[in-house]
């Protein structure tokens, strides 16, 4: 009788898996249109997330609460949400207009409103991605909260709590700011109920707190724990609801249709549809900088290195530096576009017939009659990358007319996770491939490893995987993809769908030239399979403005054919 072979899954092969059933998962309960996420309805993506053990959530599998990750979480959720039960996520129905003040968190441009005491609705405008974003982190908050609860709840029944909670409770409910003594004191009572040290807990402590609300850390610990236990005890789930127009809208490029109507209105406004068309997705400062801030700083920066420059404008104390550039583009071409669509894209148009180039960063440049038009959008996120793009390429309907665009190449300048290298590298995809499906977008990029060497910075090239999120990864997952015949060198969350956007519009469509140039390059804000070097463990710093504004240069002087 033959043997039967015994098959196990290896631990890539599970977190795959995990990541696939978070999206389905996901998708599901948006279409039934509520769930309760420490009920029944929650359980699937709370087993997944913990079958993951994503790199960011840290210690989410262990008993003691996870603080790196709940800061990460914390900076990319409204203030005030761990103190709510119902979580309403809504499309833009019309709450700027009212009484409602937006809340937006640090680390996500997304317009939440605290509607009262027990509920808060955050706009999701930015696609499926935002969704899936919001709930990783509530579903991480929520187990997180639970080992709280766990920890301070010693009889459900005859509702008896430990001694740490209730001075934890005492030190809250003063609402005021706490002397260095009652401070000490209730960190000491919650590192117990975290179940970590006192010199853990007093390092992240400062992290959380906020001008209004220095202590705030110790009352995100206690609304947490508190909604928890009413949970268990009083059978009070906390809900979350996806609103009927969200489920309606999500999909049908409602925000990017608008966004990028009123970018054609301004190009024909200024007699710029008809001209050579370049996108660059950045920053809404590298492009204008790397232009016109040499020749504008010059009499300030004699002698310097050009990326000093770019350092002190980085710098958030150099408002007035900023300021005088701005002015100056403003008046040699460059048109802004704050966003009004609900994409949280903001837009710059560059007429660079109007560059005078001997006062610019490319005196050499050969533009011919046909001056280059370049439209710099902001970052996207995850799949609204594929709104966006998709609309912007399409033709420009003018009545009964439609102008098609003479788009000749797209630019993609962005941070991304690296899988070999560190903080501050480069990477230069020659293919994306999207986690979770069978899509693989291979493409010849106009930028090249070698344009990049001898600048003191590694490069690094390879193809690239587009991940469902940041914080859905972990490490078995990301070896996998670096160390076996996929060799990927990086992952970041909007690469694919970019490409598929440009390859329909000039493939298929035909609504742009077949021949339009594409050009992708990364710079790493972290290694996340470096031991404590994931997003979660801090920002770039200076780190960044290197090598951002050395892609930018490379992408400006093939735009401006320097040779």
């Amino acid at each position: 009788m033959k043997e039967i072979k015994n098959i196990s899954r290896s631990r890539a092969q599970e977190s795959s898996a995990a990541i696939e059933r978070l999206y389905i998962t996901m998708r599901h309960l948006f279409n039934r249109g509520f769930y309760k996420p420490m009920g029944v309805s929650g359980e699937t993506l709370r087993e997944a997330l913990l079958q993951l053990r994503p790199e960011i959530y840290g210690s989410i599998a262990d008993e003691k609460v996870e603080l790196s990750g709940l800061l990460y979480v914390i900076e990319r959720l409204p203030v005030g949400i761990e103190e709510c039960r119902f979580i309403n996520l809504t499309s833009d129905e019309g709450y700027s207009k009212s009484h409602f003040q937006a809340i937006v968190p640090p680390k996500r441009k997304r317009n939440c409103y605290r509607i009262d005491e027990e509920q808060m609705n955050v706009e999701i405008t930015r696609g499926r991605s935002d969704i899936y974003d919001i709930l990783t982190h509530l579903t991480f908050i929520f187990i997180e909260s639970h080992k709280i609860k766990n920890r301070v709840l010693l009889d459900d029944i005859e509702m008896e709590l430990t001694r740490d909670w209730e001075k934890l409770e005492q030190a809250v409910l003063q609402n005021k700011k706490l002397p260095l003594k009652e401070k000490e004191i209730a960190i000491s009572h919650a590192a117990n109920v975290l179940g970590r040290s006192f010199a853990e807990v007093l390092d992240i402590y400062d992290s959380f707190g906020t001008a209004e609300k220095p202590d705030r850390f110790l009352h995100v610990v206690y609304w947490l724990g508190k909604l928890a236990i009413d949970e268990i005890v009083n059978n009070n789930k906390r809900t979350i609801t996806f609103s009927p127009i969200l489920r309606e809208r999500l999909g049908h490029h409602i925000h990017g249709e608008i966004w990028a109507t009123s970018i054609k209105e301004v190009l024909k406004e200024n007699n710029l549809l008809e001209r050579p068309i370049h996108i660059i997705s950045a920053n809404m400062h590298s492009v204008m900088n790397s232009i016109f801030a040499p020749h504008v700083l010059a009499s300030k920066y004699k002698s310097k290195e050009e990326y000093v420059i770019y350092e002190d404008l980085s710098a958030s104390g150099n408002k007035e530096l900023r300021t005088k550039v701005e002015e100056f583009a403003k008046l040699h071409g460059m048109i802004e576009m704050p966003d009004q669509s609900g994409t949280n894209i903001d837009v710059q148009i560059f007429d660079s017939a109007k560059f005078d180039f001997k006062k610019t960063a490319f005196p050499k440049a050969q533009i011919g009659k046909n001056a280059p038009v370049i439209i710099v959008m902001d970052y996207a996120f995850g799949e609204q990358a594929f709104e966006t793009i998709d609309e912007l390429l399409k033709p420009y309907k003018d009545g009964k007319n439609r102008i098609f665009l003479n788009v000749e190449s797209v630019s993609i300048m962005g941070k991304a996770g690296i899988l070999e290298g560190g903080k501050g590298d480069i990477m230069i995809p020659s293919a994306h491939i999207n986690e979770g499906t069978a899509d693989n977008y291979p493409f010849d990029n106009e930028l090249t490893k070698e344009m990049f060497d001898g600048n003191g910075i590694a490069v690094f090239a390879g193809p690239m995987v587009t991940v469902l999120g940041t914080s859905l990864q972990n490490k078995d997952l990301l070896k996998f993809f670096h160390e076996s015949t996929w060799e990927v060198i990086g992952l970041e969350m909007e690469g694919a769908y970019y490409q598929k956007a440009i390859q329909s519009a000039s493939k298929i469509r035909k609504s742009i030239p077949q021949n339009v140039k594409v050009r992708y390059a990364y710079y790493a804000s972290d290694n996340p399979l470096e031991t404590g070097s994931t997003l979660a463990s801090g920002g770039l710093g200076t780190t960044g403005v290197k090598p951002t504004y050395l892609i930018t240069i490379k992408i400006l002087e093939q735009i401006f054919n320097v040779k």
